[in-house]
């Protein structure tokens, strides 16, 4: 009998998985045993990490690809097809553009900074899984992951309001999504972030604002895709599970 929460024998893509908290999953994954691709925009920042894994003993490849680009992503896709064979399981990781989050007032924004997070945010996650959930539905085994964030139903005051518009775009998409296609073996969930240890002074608003007085780690990311990935979790689908600390509890 295979170990709890086993992955032996799945296949894995994670965008944005070539540094932080992508790849945190990918290595979450591999440790269950999956083959994982991990995704980037930078190919260097692709192959380091997928070498990185490797010397840990891990069966991973590097793949890059801007994913807000809808023929990239189709080819990605591809190429990971073909080197595992199947995408049984897909993590939509990547969330913040290359040129960073841009804080600022949304007043005083332009509309191609929106842009931006609506296409990296919702419309990459729209086109992926048109690229990745018909061979899922057709073998009838599949999961479909999106990391989103707390923002989308708490206000802050941050500057992000582009980007918690467009993770609260995703959070609609993946509830719709999933009741397309559970009753066909693929669930479809999120993982909505807190205060996570990826930014200068995250430990000293996360002990303030936490029940458990720390920020997130890679490693609390990995643990809880790890969980949506399993087929122990083959009855939870269109949920958003919260990863905060405790910092929101309704």
């Amino acid at each position: 009998m295979e170990p709890l929460f086993s992955l032996k024998g799945k296949n894995a893509l994670v965008t944005g998985a070539g540094r932080g908290m992508g790849l945190g999953v990918a290595r979450a994954l591999a440790r269950q045993g999956a083959r994982v691709a991990i995704n980037d925009f930078y190919q260097e920042r692709a192959d380091a990490a997928a070498e990185q894994l490797r010397s840990e003993g891990f069966d991973v490849i590097g793949v890059a690809a801007d994913i807000t680009d809808p023929a990239q992503l189709k080819q990605m896709v591809a190429r990971v097809n073909e080197a595992f064979g199947s995408v049984d399981i897909f993590v939509a990781n990547a969330g913040v553009p290359t040129d960073g989050m841009g804080y600022g007032k949304f007043l005083e924004s332009d509309p191609a900074q929106w842009q931006q997070f609506l296409d990296l945010n919702l419309n990459a996650l729209m086109h992926a899984a048109q690229a990745v959930l018909p061979g899922m539905l057709e073998r009838g085994w599949g999961r479909f992951i999106c990391i989103t964030s707390e923002s989308w139903r708490a206000g802050v005051p941050m500057g992000i309001a582009a980007y918690a518009a467009s993770k609260a775009g995703a959070v609609g998409f993946i509830r719709q999504l999933a009741a397309e296609t559970g009753r066909q073996g693929v669930t479809v969930n999120g993982l909505s972030l807190g205060t996570m240890n990826n930014w200068e002074g995250s430990e000293k608003i996360a002990a303030k604002s936490c029940m458990v007085p720390r920020a997130g780690s890679p490693e609390d990311v990995g643990a809880g895709v790890a969980y949506l990935a399993s087929t122990e979790a083959s009855w939870v689908t269109g949920q958003i599970y919260p990863l905060n600390g405790g910092s929101l509890t309704a």
